[in-house]
């Protein structure tokens, strides 16, 4: 069980929910919401990667402002401002840099509107040197990524058949964008499944057999890449 923590971001402060290993210490990860805000899925998924072994913060990026309608989702995540987006983003990684039990390096994980902010991740800090995306879902537009800031870093993308599996046009976006910067990039398609399969609270779209898929490809390669 973890709790909620403060955290500086350029000058502000933002708020997370902090997961700590059994272990006491291990390489981190940034968890990234989807649309619904900092719910108790996405508590709950930063519980698992401390049950993993790794020191787990989720931003919470509406601010204290959450939701389970669809309606209240969309406008919060098209209010999402980018420039204190990013500032709450780098500000997590800082301070998973400075934690002590911080004993790997730095990767981020989200999903659907926190899949397109987990690739933004890694042009927005140096610590951040590992991505996974799934099924990301915001345009490439609104955030401007800088794709060169990838030179040397990894991402890994998880794609559903309902968004166009691998071969959408942002997904091969930002494929090219990062391997042209002298990144690596890492794509996997779950044929059959619906967007937020991952989600098991929302059992209209949740499959268990490629979530599970998708957990286990991405728990080894942020072992590999962070520890």
């Amino acid at each position: 069980m973890g709790e909620m923590v403060s955290y500086s971001s350029n000058g502000g402060t933002s708020e997370g929910y902090l997961a700590v290993p059994s272990s006491g210490s291990g390489p981190a990860v940034i968890v990234i919401q989807e649309w619904w805000g900092l719910v108790p899925h996405i508590k709950e998924l930063a519980d698992r990667f401390a049950e993993a072994g790794f020191v787990a913060l989720a931003p919470d990026m509406y601010h204290g402002e959450h939701t389970t309608e669809p309606d209240e989702a969309g406008k919060l995540a098209m209010g999402l401002a980018m420039d204190q987006t990013a500032k709450d983003i780098a500000g997590a990684a800082a301070y998973l840099a400075s934690r002590p039990d911080v004993t790997g390096r730095i990767g981020c994980v989200g999903f659907c509107m926190g899949g397109s902010l987990a690739l933004w991740s890694a042009t927005l800090s140096e610590h951040v040197v590992a991505t996974v995306g799934f099924y990301p879902a915001l345009p490439w537009e609104r955030m401007s990524p800088k794709w060169d800031n990838y030179a040397g870093k990894i991402a890994m993308i998880h794609c559903s058949e309902e968004d166009g599996t691998s071969a959408a046009p942002g997904i091969q976006q930002a494929k090219q964008a990062i391997e042209a910067a002298g990144g690596e990039v890492i794509v996997y398609d779950y044929p059959g499944t619906h967007h937020a399969f991952f989600n098991d609270d929302r059992p209209e779209v949740y499959d268990r057999e490629a979530a599970a898929l998708g957990w286990a490809r991405t728990i080894e390669f942020l072992r590999t890449r962070l520890g």
